[in-house]
């Protein structure tokens, strides 16, 4: 094969690559004019060869940056060469195209710079997926800072009304659940609000296993979530009044919720909720003072509503209501009936003391906190392990594990040898962990779950109710 077949094949071979490349690859003069233009640039820009070439290239640059075409061919006839850098083009319906631009010298057999090749790649995509990612992390850090904002307030709030350390430990682990009770919801919304009967149903169920006796009436409805927040604490606080000195705290007592949904002046829509014990002694200096009276009423004077709290020789009465942006009405209210919640069966209590648990859990300080709770309750606490080798090495030892709480995810790391080497042994275990159950193995996602935050006695519940035998996956 003679040097001019070959140049003449390759040549081709070049042509070809060139024709068919998704990118723009544009050839132009030293003065700017375009000489070729291939399928990727019509593809990028919208404009054919025959609309391009003989045409000046700041055809498709917009008129801020026509001086830094000048540069560009300034450097060019330098003999420079211009590695990607991000710039932005017009195309030929008048959108601008982000693209990344690589600009080099065109010479001649004998090195004379006669012009310039230019290859743009589009990475609208690409910027647009950096701009997504970066509000995603924007809105992350909103919420991560708010969320720990609130946090803070709760245990202000909590050590104000409970100087004794015990009452703070407990007023604020069951507002922190009742918060975290609320992100569920919100979590299960796409982070478009709280459903309204499920956020009430949820935080009358907490801590409670004997609620038969509560009924709900309500439309379906779903609102914003930082008034869901609001409300799941408000809701938090009323029930904890009720199953201490209200109409929770005996064997007779019943509890009716009642909220109604109606278009306001100025097209929103109130919500009004109707809070009504009965069958219960309940003492006046009992009424809901300090977080959650304060709460209730700078929630509804905020929402631009009232909240009024009536006492009764047998009861007690707490109505409120506020006003709704018609945007967080996401599903349309229909009339519901009353609807009780169902108990959750009591299991008989079962000593803890002497029991091995085993904690497997890469957070230290709640492994620290589990740990503490156990041995309060009388429990031996085997670990904890931080990681799946350790849990391996502690299971493969002679002595003997009871039960076992399980973080759903070690570093990234799966628990699943963990969770076989558990079955080998017959030892039964719950997961502790802040994720949903499609986080889990799929061989175990419907094993014993309690979600974080906890309790301490609701752990202390969890693992008497597993080595009952009574444990369910709801825990």
């Amino acid at each position: 094969m003679t040097n001019e077949m070959s140049n003449e094949l390759e040549r081709e071979r070049l042509a070809a690559i060139v024709s068919s490349s998704d990118d723009a690859i544009i050839s132009k003069s030293l003065t700017g004019i375009i000489s070729s233009w291939n399928r990727g640039a019509e593809k990028i820009f919208g404009y054919t060869a025959e609309e391009m070439i003989g045409q000046p290239i700041i055809r498709i640059i917009p008129p801020e940056l026509h001086s830094q075409e000048e540069d560009i061919l300034r450097r060019v006839k330098a003999g420079e060469r211009i590695d990607h850098f991000d710039n932005v083009r017009l195309a030929k319906d008048g959108t601008r195209v982000d693209i990344s631009l690589t600009v080099s010298p065109l010479r001649t057999s004998n090195g004379q710079i006669v012009g310039a090749s230019k290859v743009a790649r589009n990475i609208g995509e690409r910027k647009r997926a950096d701009e997504l990612q970066r509000l995603l992390i924007d809105e992350l850090n909103h919420r991560v800072k708010n969320t720990l904002a609130v946090v803070q307030s709760i245990a202000s709030q909590s050590l104000r009304n409970n100087p004794d350390p015990r009452a703070f430990v407990s007023a604020f682990n069951g507002r922190l659940q009742a918060l975290a009770k609320a992100h569920d919801l919100l979590i299960e919304e796409k982070l478009l609000g709280v459903n309204l009967r499920e956020l009430i149903q949820q935080q009358i169920v907490l801590g409670s296993t004997e609620l038969g006796r509560v009924m709900l009436r309500g439309p379906e409805l779903v609102i914003g979530g930082s008034m869901g927040t609001h409300l799941a604490l408000i809701i938090h606080e009323l029930a904890t009044n009720a199953r201490k000195y209200g109409s929770l705290s005996n064997a007779t007592g019943t509890l009716l919720i009642e909220w109604t949904l109606q278009e306001d002046e100025g097209a929103v829509w109130r919500l009004s909720i109707n809070w009504q014990e009965e069958g219960a002694p309940i003492a006046p200096s009992t009424l809901i003072e300090g977080f959650g009276s304060l709460l209730l009423r700078r929630v509804a004077t905020a929402g631009q509503g009232h909240a009024d709290i009536q006492q009764r020789e047998y009861g007690r009465t707490v109505s409120f209501d506020l006003l709704l942006d018609r945007h967080r009405l996401l599903t349309p209210p229909v009339a519901a009936d009353v609807q009780a919640i169902q108990a959750k069966p009591a299991a008989g209590r079962f000593s803890l003391v002497g029991r091995r648990v085993l904690i497997v859990e890469d957070e230290f300080l709640v492994a620290m906190d589990i740990e503490g709770t156990l041995m309060d309750a009388g429990c031996t606490v085997v670990g904890p392990a931080y990681s799946v080798a350790q849990a391996l090495v502690v299971l493969s030892a002679e002595e003997t594990v009871d039960i076992a709480i399980i973080d759903a995810n070690l570093q990234g790391q799966s628990v699943t040898p963990i969770l076989r080497e558990l079955a080998k042994q017959n030892v039964p275990f719950v997961f502790a962990t802040g994720y949903g159950r499609e986080a889990l193995p799929a061989e175990w996602q419907t094993s014993p779950l309690i979600a974080k935050p906890f309790t301490p006695s609701q752990l202390i519940e969890t693992l008497d109710r597993l080595l009952n035998g009574k444990a369910d996956a709801n825990l």
